[in-house]
Formats: C-alpha cells, sequence, structure tokens
C-alpha cells in the first residue's frame, strides 16, 4: 500500500473510531475503562492488517482474519462482559479490518464504516429501550 494510502485509510479508521467510541460509546455508558480497550483494539488490528498486506507470503491476511479469535479469548478470559459491549467491540474490530485492507477503495471502505457507525448509534439508541429496565441484584 503506498503510504498516501495508507494514510488516508488511517484517517479514516481513526475517524470512524474515534467517532464510534466518543461520540456513541462513551456518552450513553459512561465506561471509561473500555474506552483505551476500544481505541487499542482498532488501531492495533489496524496496524496488523497493513502490515500483513505488505507481506508477501500468501497467507498473511488469513492471518489477520484469524484475529476474531482474539476476541473470543477477551470474551471467556474477561470479568463478565455485557453483550452491547461485545458488540463495540465487534464493531471496532471490523472497523480496522476494513478501513486496514489495502485492496478496497477508500470511498468503499468509508462507506461501510458509516454502515457500521450507523447501525451502532440506532441499535444501541437509548429511545429504542426507554421502556425497558434491567437491575442486577447482588
Amino acid at each position: 500500500m503506498e503510504l498516501h494510502t495508507l494514510a488516508a485509510h488511517l484517517g479514516l479508521d481513526l475517524a470512524a473510531v474515534t467517532l464510534l467510541t466518543f461520540g456513541v460509546f462513551y456518552p450513553r455508558h459512561r465506561r471509561r475503562e473500555l474506552v483505551p480497550a476500544y481505541l487499542a483494539l482498532n488501531v492495533a488490528l489496524f496496524a496488523v492488517v497493513a502490515a500483513l498486506s505488505e507481506a508477501k507470503s500468501g497467507g498473511g491476511l488469513a492471518l489477520g482474519f484469524g484475529l476474531f479469535g482474539v476476541l473470543s479469548i477477551v470474551r471467556l478470559r474477561s470479568d463478565a462482559v455485557q453483550h452491547q459491549e461485545v458488540a463495540y467491540y465487534f464493531t471496532t474490530l471490523v472497523l480496522g479490518l476494513l478501513c486496514g485492507l489495502p485492496g478496497l477503495s477508500l470511498p468503499l471502505a468509508a462507506g461501510l464504516a458509516a454502515v457500521l457507525l450507523l447501525v451502532m448509534y440506532a441499535a444501541d439508541h437509548p429511545r429504542l429501550y426507554a421502556r425497558d429496565r434491567r437491575a442486577v441484584v447482588t
């Protein structure tokens, strides 16, 4: 991937994950401890996918997709993680993959990232669940 193309894809990725994290997730859930996790996962995955795309071995990109398994380990080894937090993990992961793929044009990556952001914005909107109540009893 050429340097200016990589920079454009990285800019798109950072804009998308910043919007997801600080524009959707944090204002709604106020879970400060998850913000670095979402940002780190996204940027790390972007870096790995971009680096593997430059590798000349045939299985490099497949290895990048294998990183989806990392989320399973996080889910099994962590304290109880709510399903909506897992959705944000998956979204940050997919944003990193989409934006890091060298063969994907920037307009297509931007369009797909926008779809992901809109879906998360709508699916986790407080008005959608205004009548729901949940209590955790210990």
